[in-house]
């Protein structure tokens, strides 16, 4: 699961809008897409520089630019440059630690989200910020690798299915956001199904792994819960404004997202619940167990306590013992002591300590 905390040390002390990349890179080189359609056609290119990109900005059909990688600041900057965005955007972009948000500033709006999926494997949490710029034609995605969950609207884009060759640049944004949240179901089931498998594994053989996978979890929610919880704001957000970049047709569509939206958050908090719970069956199995193991100790300790007092007092080694002298008396004495422990085991089954 990716760090709760990102660290931006290296940044203290520089003056607000300095670009300056936070966080790790995740690719290799930056890989620039463009895909521009209307309704009656559409075609993707890769633009081998950033000035290939500036011409989109005011054509009359929409375009998507995607940028895989955020590692080279200069990049960024001649994006900026040309699309008229504010530095301290730019800096947002960069800084790959940001909080789920909304912002507008008339000539664009400016968004950020977190993109959760699994890896090949299945197993392992990709988490990547998303930062979307909205102009009146145009969407500008930042990703920090290539790889993302927007496969099935690029295959929307070029086979003309469904609505998004009919409206505008704030669908597709619209599209892309409806993407990130749909896949977010995607990790809660599997998280849920974790859940489920840790539950039988605590009843039937709970072990050291079993509390290591329940922190694991436990940590998972969290993270969810702080990548999906600012969603619920942002996507309210965008449905009061007032920005003429979002039409009232998409507008109906935002509901849906924030319907979705909440739906995330109410299974994140059941997870966390569910997983609190398991923690604590788990911590009073545990206690349990050693109770059980005391009581044994105990008992054993409560049988032999007088035994042991009674071969004590006999093995002293006094010359004027009266029973040392008796014939029987060693026979005699262990039928006393087997007979007391005897008496001490059936008492503690009578009481059902045993």
């Amino acid at each position: 699961m990716p760090k709760i905390i990102r660290k931006r040390s290296d940044k203290i002390g520089s003056p607000p809008g300095t670009l300056m990349h936070i966080g790790e890179q995740k690719a290799e080189k930056v890989r620039i897409t463009v895909i521009d359609y209307n309704e009656g056609q559409a075609q993707e290119k890769e633009a081998k520089t950033v000035e290939e990109c500036f011409p989109f900005k005011d054509t009359p059909t929409v375009s998507w630019i995607n940028i895989d990688g955020l590692h080279e600041p200069g990049i960024i900057e001649k994006i900026g440059t040309y699309f008229n965005v504010h530095p301290l955007v730019l800096e947002d972009i960069l800084t790959t630690g940001q909080r789920p948000k909304y912002e507008d500033f008339d000539e664009y709006i400016y968004l950020v989200l977190k993109m959760l999926y699994h890896d090949g494997t299945g197993d392992e949490i990709i988490s990547e910020q998303v930062s979307l710029l909205l102009g009146s034609n145009y969407v500008i995605s930042f990703q920090e690798r290539e790889g993302d969950v927007f496969n099935h609207v690029r295959d929307r884009i070029k086979t003309g299915k469904g609505r998004i060759r009919k409206m505008g640049a704030d669908f597709l944004a619209y599209s892309l956001i409806d993407a990130i949240v749909d896949n977010y179901f995607v990790i809660l089931e599997k998280t849920g199904d974790q859940v489920d498998l840790i539950e039988e594994e605590l009843i039937n053989n709970p072990g050291t792994q079993t509390i290591q996978t329940i922190h694991e979890l436990k940590k998972g929610t969290l993270f969810l819960r702080k990548s999906v919880w600012p969603l619920r704001e942002m996507i309210s957000n965008m449905q009061r404004g007032e920005s003429d970049l979002i039409q009232d047709t998409t507008r109906i569509y935002l509901r849906d997202i924030s319907d979705h939206a909440i739906q995330v958050i109410d299974t994140v908090e059941t997870l966390r619940d569910m997983i609190s719970g398991i923690l604590d069956i788990y911590l009073s199995s545990l206690s349990n167990r050693m109770n059980e193991v005391m009581k044994t100790l105990t008992i054993f300790a409560a049988i032999f306590i007088p035994l042991t007092f009674i071969a004590g007092v006999y093995g002293m080694n006094f010359e004027y013992m009266p029973e040392l002298k008796m014939r029987w008396g060693y026979p005699s004495l262990l039928l006393v002591m087997f007979t007391l422990g005897v008496s001490m085991l059936l008492y503690f089954r009578k009481k059902k300590w045993l």
